[in-house]
């Protein structure tokens, strides 16, 4: 893709499924890759795999700022500049999800762990990056978002308004430092089929999810990161401030689509 190759880009939660399929594409496009993660043996393996003259593994937790800053300066010092941010870092344990539940019973501890990964981890991504990009003369910033953030749910609303926080967020960053060359997106993943997500999610909530999905098939990593470097690449320099939903259809029909589909009701 244009303007990826020699370029540096920082990938928070970079060293397993999305995040892991970004750094690839991003390398496998002539980036070079800061793949910061908080499990270091995790970044490490993948930045040996990448190879480690163009991938630099970098462990931090997203929830403190002032790891976040050292993640964005040293990573920006080991290769010279800094040029493409993508925040992707989430909390998303099964211990936290079963407690991020409704205002009710949600603890103050859940609310305020989410949003501090989710989204101030993001202001900080975004804090320390922009003003490199600005010495160098541009860049671009994607945020992994969730349909979450757009549509009311049944739990989860801790994660869901830290993913509606990093829309706006986006189109702020988008509208601020637009003219200065800085672009910043969000991609809202659907069904994305991650060695993570086998683990916390539920077989019936995917199977709930894979009959809303139009696609024949389920999303992968790939999905993702493909779009991720687009975002960041000169073939995508007129895109900015947009919310791009990657989830094979799952939010664009009539909710009753899957009664319908399954056979469970009939226009009849």
């Amino acid at each position: 893709m244009k303007g990826i190759e020699g370029k540096v880009a920082v990938v928070t939660g970079g060293a397993s499924g999305i995040g892991a399929a970004a750094c690839r594409h991003f390398a496998a496009a002539g980036a070079r890759v800061v793949i910061g993660d908080i499990d270091a043996a995790r970044a490490q393996a993948l930045a040996i795999e990448i190879g480690e003259h163009c991938a630099w593994p970098f462990a931090f937790d997203a929830a403190d700022t002032e790891q976040v800053r050292q993640l964005v300066e040293q990573g920006a010092a080991h290769f010279g500049r800094l040029d493409f941010l993508f925040n992707n870092a989430a909390l998303v344990s099964r211990d936290v999800v079963k407690r991020d539940t409704n205002p009710v019973d949600i603890e103050f501890e859940i609310w305020d762990r989410v949003l501090a990964v989710n989204a101030r981890g993001y202001l900080a991504g975004c804090k320390y990056a922009i003003p490199h990009m600005l010495k160098a003369g541009g860049g671009a910033i994607v945020m992994t978002g969730s349909g979450s953030g757009l549509r009311g749910d049944l739990a989860n609303i801790a994660y869901s308004a830290s993913k509606a926080a990093i829309m706006s967020l986006s189109r702020s960053v988008a509208t601020i430092y637009g003219k200065q060359g800085v672009r910043c997106n969000v991609i809202n993943p659907g069904l994305i089929v991650t060695e993570r997500g086998r683990e916390t999610m539920a077989p019936a909530v995917r199977d709930v999810l894979q009959r809303h999905t139009l696609t024949p098939r389920l999303g992968v990593p790939e999905d993702i990161a493909a779009l991720v470097v687009h975002l960041c690449s000169d073939d995508g320099g007129f895109i900015t401030g947009q919310a791009i939903s990657v989830d094979g259809g799952m939010q664009e029909h009539m909710p009753y689509y899957a009664d319908f589909s399954s056979g469970k009701a009939s226009w009849e």
